[in-house]
């Protein structure tokens, strides 16, 4: 588990690295805001088609492959988005990225490899901790290298940056990272094909219903993501700098929360209740940000929807890989990540209208109008019992 541990963390800093430069990007190719969010969104939705048939490949031919490959495609991405100098380019280096991004799906099944049904809940957070503190680094790191002055920021530095993590993460996993994906446990090159995606959600409610969860509190976090570092330059004048080390602490706050607090609150309070609890924090958190008028309260609301997301997400996984057997948790994670890839690619193509058609504080507020049902459904998916093919 240390070793997966380090390889998300690695993995996840280079992809984080370049989360705050391409708004930034964009601008400088003269893109306006409503087009720079749906630039975004072709990530997701390339890994929305690409995130089920990872998994299912990861429990025909392992996880350690899976990663591998995985990784090699982002490094490959991550050099062309240093090296775009127009809009197109930009695109193909965003859409490669999202149709090779098969390495969650593969680090959630591997980490519900080798966790036991009471423990599955503290191996997702630990998994989550190690994401958190990659976009807890990154957007600061890349940050820093790009600069705070929109006009002679270097984005090369930071992607070359990236690309060069990811060839150490892929040499963590070959000669370090065992497979944790037993033969005897994989799927046949003979059998019968599995049910895909929909099928699976089809034929499991409970997974269906975590799913939609995700997928609704996904959008509250696309909108955000897609539209922060343009609402702080519109509204506090903040370039890629400040807007990294915001993220920052922003991340500090939902690594603490799952890497430490989930694993001593989930034995008291189940993994349903908690996963109810950080969707209220967080649409709370929304509604503040939304409201505030200064820095002060905007950092209350940013904490609040620190705690939620850093609650939510490993019990909610965690209710997820309660939906698998051993031969197919990678198929059912890559499924469930389906909801979360749909929102990111669905999001951005409306939040930058809403910015510009009804104001800053607009999307936050549809961001928790949208989030706030999610509770509901992650309370009837652990009211569910367990349907497994």
């Amino acid at each position: 588990m240390q070793v997966l541990f380090i390889v998300c963390v690695i993995d996840i800093l280079g992809f984080g690295i370049l989360i705050p430069l391409v708004p930034y990007m964009a601008d400088r190719f003269g893109v306006t805001p409503a087009l720079i969010t749906p630039i975004l969104g072709i990530y997701s939705l390339c890994q929305l088609v690409a995130a089920p048939l990872w998994g299912r490949l990861s429990d025909r031919f392992g996880r350690r492959p899976i990663l591998i490959s995985s990784l090699a495609g982002a490094c490959v991405s991550y050099l062309l988005l240093g090296l775009a100098h127009n809009v197109t380019g930009l695109v193909v280096a965003r859409a490669l990225a999202g149709f090779m991004a098969g390495n969650i799906a593969a680090a959630f099944a591997y980490a519900s490899d080798i966790s036991t049904p009471a423990d599955r809940a503290k191996s997702m957070g630990t998994v989550g901790a190690a994401i958190g503190i990659g976009f807890m680094l990154g957007p600061a790191i890349g940050g820093l290298l790009a600069g705070d002055d929109i006009r002679s920021a270097n984005f090369l530095r930071p992607a070359a940056l990236s690309a060069a993590l990811s060839l150490v993460a892929i040499a963590l996993v070959f000669f370090v990272l065992r497979e944790s994906h037993a033969p005897e446990h994989r799927t046949a090159p003979g059998a019968a094909p599995r049910a895909g995606a929909l099928g699976l959600l089809r034929a499991r409610p409970a997974l269906r219903a975590l799913a939609a969860a995700s997928f609704l509190f996904t959008c509250s976090q696309a909108i955000f993501e897609s539209i922060f570092a343009i609402w702080a330059l519109h509204k506090f004048g903040f370039g890629p700098r400040t807007v990294g080390l915001m993220l920052f602490a922003l991340a500090i706050v939902a690594v603490s929360v799952q890497g430490g607090l989930v694993r001593v609150l989930v034995p008291l309070f189940g993994e349903m209740r908690l996963a109810v609890c950080g969707v209220a924090l967080y649409v709370a958190g929304l509604l503040i940000v939304a409201s505030a008028a200064g820095l002060a309260l905007t950092f209350v609301g940013l904490g609040c929807c620190g705690i939620g997301g850093g609650i939510f997400i490993p019990c909610a996984s965690a209710l997820a890989s309660k939906q698998a057997g051993a031969g197919e948790r990678g198929a059912v994670m890559g499924t469930y990540q389906v909801g979360a890839s749909l929102a990111r690619a669905l999001v951005p193509l409306v939040s930058g209208a809403i910015y510009v058609g009804f104001g800053p504080s607009a999307p936050f507020l549809a961001g928790a109008g949208v989030t706030a049902p999610a509770a509901w459904l992650a309370w009837r998916a652990a009211r569910s019992r367990p349907s497994r093919a």
